[in-house]
């Protein structure tokens, strides 16, 4: 039986792509968003992976990202004081951004209303993003947050889901976790003895062989979890 439920945040219960998206674009408005949205993500993909392997801090991965964007849009090498200054502007429209997907809500209120315990677990600076969750208004569904900063590990090792589970007071058997990530959230949840589920918001075909749950939205899991 399932008694507790762990999320992901940035990309299953927050809509950081659309946030980051609109952010960037309005950073760099003379430049065409065709490029320049996907080549920030993919920037950011980099900066984010080498930041939790330890070889940047969480302030240098940012200055990463905007100094290597200046460089291949032609401005030039910047420093870090005309970085930090672009990341300003960038960071305020970023979080003014900040919103919930939809079906976020519903889904946490239905499963709170069976008494289940709900958390966090997610990779990245803890600050950062327990300022998120309490931005979109979800600070006291989600009493448990267990950031990457602060565990020691990152997903999809197992140490920060052990962490969370043990935080929610729950064995990682009785436990769900829920990500839009299929190898960094629910196959990393699985192995380490959760029940992991991937959200795969594209809706696109279900690949073959597939080893764990798979939903298209969270309005599917509550009647998932109660199968």
């Amino acid at each position: 039986m399932i008694t507790a439920v762990l999320f992901d945040l940035d990309g299953t219960l927050l809509d950081h792509e659309t946030a980051s998206g609109e952010a960037i674009a309005a950073t760099f408005p003379d430049t065409d968003p065709a490029w320049l949205v996907p080549r920030w993500a993919q920037l950011t993909d980099e900066a984010v992976e080498r930041y939790l392997a330890g070889e940047l801090g969480f302030v240098e991965q940012r200055r990463f990202r905007m100094v290597a964007l200046a460089r291949e849009l032609g401005l030039g090498d910047w420093d870090d004081a005309r970085a930090d200054a672009r990341l300003a502007g960038y960071v305020a429209r970023y979080k003014a951004g900040w919103r919930p997907f939809p079906d976020a809500e519903p889904a946490l209120d239905a499963l709170a209303a069976r008494g289940l315990r709900l958390g966090v677990v997610t990779n990245g600076d803890a600050a950062q993003q327990h300022s998120k969750i309490e931005g979109i208004g979800f600070a006291d569904r989600l009493p448990v947050v267990v950031a990457s900063s602060e565990a020691g590990s990152a997903k999809p090792a197992a140490g920060i889901f052990l962490a969370a589970c043990e935080a929610l007071g729950t064995e990682p058997h009785a436990a769900a976790y829920v990500g839009d990530r299929l190898v960094t959230d629910a196959r990393g949840a699985a192995a380490a003895g959760l029940t992991g589920v991937w959200l795969d918001r594209s809706g696109g075909p279900e690949p073959s062989a597939l080893d764990v749950p798979r939903i298209t939205t969270l309005a599917a899991l509550p009647p998932l979890l109660a199968d």
